[in-house]
């Protein structure tokens, strides 16, 4: 079983789906690191070398941030934007759609469940 980065990677895949398991790479950055390393796209995982695998491992390491690096750098990106003040980290401080998405209706998975303006209540059993 390989793992890169702290990812185990699915051992039935081919490693250029593989290899998209890891935080911050994609299908273009898969290819680029395959390309980059020698390996075959059509490889799969559990047919990897030794070899194969430091060959991605430090490619993966020493030139792309992934994983923990990349969230944690995605995370002080909105903190920056939060304590600047700019537009876009007012947005994420009230929990809206930051790049231009309506809100008068959709944005739900952003805004959460819609809250309702006057409650409903049932009325006791008994009394009419």
């Amino acid at each position: 079983m390989a793992r890169i980065a702290g990812v185990d990677l699915p051992k039935e895949k081919r490693i250029e789906i593989g290899l998209r398991y890891i935080f911050g790479i994609g299908p273009s950055r898969a290819r680029e690191i395959l390309h980059k390393t020698g390996v075959n796209p059509d490889t799969r995982v559990n047919k990897l070398t030794d070899d194969d695998v430091s060959k991605l491992r430090s490619v993966i390491e020493n030139e792309y941030n992934v994983e923990g690096a990349l969230r944690g750098e995605i995370n002080m990106n909105i903190k920056r934007l939060i304590d600047i003040g700019s537009y876009r980290g007012l947005r994420h401080r009230r929990g809206l759609p930051v790049h231009g998405q309506r809100t008068k209706t959709n944005a739900r998975t952003r805004k959460g469940p819609s809250r309702s303006i006057g409650g409903l209540k049932k009325k006791p059993p008994g009394k009419k």
